[in-house]
């Protein structure tokens, strides 16, 4: 796994703190509540549920996308743009977890700065 999967110094949430449900902020407003979370060392993700702004999808978002958690507001805020997330390999039920999609999802979030 690459960076992409590991939170910035400073951003990583409580390991306590549970971020399912948390409203996720792109740069240029709201994508959707988080799913489900993982925060595995070097393979933390949140899987953000797009369906009021894609209908029906789900997307992939590594940790390093994420430049603040802020658990007053429940929000997280990504350095992502909607357009760049909402352009994101297809989310798989079945094979999101596999290291080739996550290979995938790594890469193309990997040609963006990750600077807030």
């Amino acid at each position: 796994m690459s960076e992409s999967w590991t939170y910035r110094e400073g951003v990583a949430p409580d390991p306590d703190l549970s971020l399912i449900g948390y409203d996720v902020e792109a740069t240029d407003g709201k994508v959707g509540p988080v799913d489900e979370e993982s925060n595995v060392a070097g393979d933390s993700y949140l899987v953000v549920d797009t369906g009021l702004w894609i209908f029906g999808k789900k997307a992939v978002v590594p940790a390093a996308a994420v430049t603040r958690v802020d658990p007053e507001e429940n929000k997280i805020y990504l350095s992502r743009t909607k357009e760049e997330i909402k352009n994101a390999p297809e989310f798989d039920e079945e094979t999101y977890k596999d290291p080739a999609y996550r290979q995938k999802i790594g890469d193309y979030y990997g040609r963006f700065s990750y600077a807030p």
